[in-house]
């Protein structure tokens, strides 16, 4: 039996940090108190078309502790077009929100989000300062130690070069001897690590890979010449292709292979391992979505339809 949600979205907001908003970042000295400081309070862009019903068996399943507190604490690194950025009206916008506002009307509670840069977004939770983490986060092996991931999506890398494509980079190895910007504490880092020992191992030089703290930092290394790659999740690299100088600084290299791009994988909302209920939430308000199409509507909204999954998995990578 379902009821109709009294307010859309339900979103109770807290502040993102202005820090963020300016596309820099302090990186590894912000201390982890710090990080989660907020400066400037901003409420999200609700998409009034995706709005969904309770359910009230999926909003049974939510733990006592989260249901006392009346709000599910939201940890996102802001901007990470597509999957959240700020527009125009000082609004969050993107496929990461349209997604957690439509779980917060399924599960009939309010969301909180806050920024908290990616290399300390786990200990977040292990301090009790958020129940999930919602970046575009890959699932993998190694994460599913701390962490259950309810899948978003399944897609792969993107190497995004500069416009005319000037070095003739046509697939992962050809960028031994070359330097290649990535966000630091990701997959596409320890990839890129792994590759340039290949290099080396096939006598070939290996790779100047540039971890930066943030995506934006990344891009803008490739946009000044300091790299002369950028390696993101195709959805992010697409957009940034897109966008960025109107389309006109950047393209992305297509494996013909892999159209979700190279080295598929899947990307899902993250909370600690022994959240089981909380797990369980999720997964019944995902489905549920999916069930009444959605889910589907918010992945087509942003370009991202063709990374739908067609049911609700947990912790796939390893399924």
């Amino acid at each position: 039996m379902q009821k109709k949600n009294r307010i859309t979205g339900l979103l109770a907001i807290a502040a993102v940090s202005a820090l963020a908003l300016s596309g820099c970042s302090g990186g590894g000295a912000e201390s982890d108190d710090a990080a989660g400081a907020s400066t400037q309070g901003l409420p999200l862009a609700v998409t009034t078309e995706f709005t969904t019903d309770v359910s009230d068996d999926a909003a049974a399943m939510l733990p006592a502790d989260v249901t006392d507190r009346g709000v599910i604490r939201i940890a996102m690194g802001v901007p990470y077009p597509p999957f959240v950025e700020v527009n125009e009206n000082d609004e969050l916008i993107g496929l990461d929100v349209d997604l957690a506002t439509a779980l917060s009307q399924k599960l009939d509670i309010p969301i909180e989000v806050n920024h908290q840069p990616f290399e300390s977004v786990i200990p977040s939770l292990q301090s009790d300062r958020h129940d999930l983490i919602m970046m575009g986060m890959n699932d993998s092996q190694e994460r599913q130690q701390t962490l259950n991931f309810v899948e978003e999506i399944r897609a792969g890398f993107g190497i995004v070069v500069a416009k005319g494509n000037p070095e003739g980079i046509t697939t992962l190895t050809d960028l031994c001897g070359l330097s290649a910007s990535t966000q630091k504490s990701t997959l596409q880092a320890e990839l890129l690590a792994e590759l340039s020992e290949e290099c080396i191992a096939n006598g070939e030089e290996g790779i100047d890979v540039q971890a930066l703290p943030v995506a934006q930092d990344s891009q803008t290394a490739l946009r000044a010449g300091r790299a002369q790659a950028y390696i993101v999740d195709a959805p992010v690299a697409a957009y940034t292709v897109a966008t960025a100088g109107d389309g006109e600084h950047f393209e992305m290299i297509a494996d013909p292979e892999n159209p979700q791009g190279f080295n598929p994988v899947f990307t899902g909302i993250g909370l600690l391992k022994d959240r089981t209920e909380l797990t369980d939430a999720l997964q019944a308000a995902m489905q549920e979505l999916m069930d009444e199409g959605v889910y589907q509507a918010i992945l087509d909204q942003y370009g991202m339809g063709a990374l739908a999954l067609d049911e609700a998995r947990v912790n796939a990578a390893t399924e």
